[in-house]
């Protein structure tokens, strides 16, 4: 399910002393099965075009496509469950939004709420908690009984449970530990493709960016200021940094290893794999180091 901007402009508090211009002619498209990540600082309009994305959010001007159906400025959108339904969010923090009695009826709230039968959302709950690492003993515990990181997999269940076509991912891996941000974006990245979903990161992370996506859409100020797949992005990387912006370890690494050594590789390595063997090769081909 493509998912399409079209020059989308949004103010918060709009038709008051108190408004906001939030993001202004923005047009993303977001091919189906793509991985997407927006980055930018904060106050950039990251999270504003998140909501855009399944009209928690609905343009002030512009449009947005998602699948068949088109939002439009100054109409009204009603029957927005089913765009609701099809376009899953998982935002910071999602432990938080746990309240059931037990894990189970949690995961299945989601479902049931969109009209799905208590039985086939019981059986979606069971896959999902499979798919984020968790075990079935847990459907009767109490979600608080769980540590941090269950919770936030619970959680994240509930999402998967509603088996939308978009997921998308604001932050996810806030407040976590190195290697719980590991496992969880990887966790991300193997729904996406075992599932064949669109995924959209919202990230103030350059080493997600650059390790999980296939596009990159840098923002700032409310406006889209570029937007191409990692290479494309981190191949500039003053421009990035002149915009306040960080770039992944191993591009500054590479770029500090040629101010150093005069060395000039013919272009941006975003793993320190590829990084490596390019720098061997480089060196048998032209022995000046």
């Amino acid at each position: 399910m493509d998912i399409v901007l079209q020059q989308v402009e949004y103010r918060y508090q709009a038709k008051t002393p108190f408004e906001r211009i939030a993001i202004q002619d923005v047009s993303i498209t977001i091919p189906s099965g793509v991985y997407l990540a927006i980055i930018g600082h904060t106050g950039s309009g990251k999270s504003t075009v998140l909501q855009h994305l399944n009209a928690l959010l609905q343009p002030y001007a512009g449009s947005v496509s998602i699948g068949d159906r088109v939002i439009k400025a100054n109409q009204k959108n009603k029957n927005l469950k089913d765009v609701r339904k099809r376009v899953g969010i998982v935002f910071q923090f999602p432990e938080h939004q746990l309240f059931e009695e037990t894990v189970e009826k949690d995961i299945i709230f989601g479902p049931m709420n969109f009209g799905v039968s208590e039985d086939e959302a019981k059986r979606r709950a069971r896959i999902a908690l499979k798919q984020v690492g968790l075990q079935e003993e847990i459907l009767e515990k109490s979600p608080f009984e769980l540590s941090g990181g269950q919770m936030r997999r619970v959680a994240i269940a509930g999402v998967l449970a509603m088996d939308p076509d978009v997921i998308v991912l604001d932050e996810p891996t806030a407040g976590l530990d190195p290697r719980g941000r590991k496992e969880i974006m990887d966790m991300f990245y193997n729904l996406h493709k075992e599932r064949n979903l669109s995924t959209v990161l919202v990230t103030h992370s350059m080493e997600d960016a650059a390790r999980y996506a296939d596009q990159i859409v840098i923002m700032q100020q409310g406006n889209v200021v570029k937007q191409g797949n990692p290479v494309e992005i981190f191949s500039e990387p003053e421009h990035l940094m002149k915009m306040g912006l960080d770039v992944p370890n191993v591009v500054r690494f590479q770029l500090k290893l040629q101010e150093k050594t005069g060395m000039k590789l013919d272009t941006i390595y975003l793993s320190i794999d590829e990084l490596s063997t390019a720098v061997r090769e480089y060196i048998r081909k032209d022995n000046r180091l």
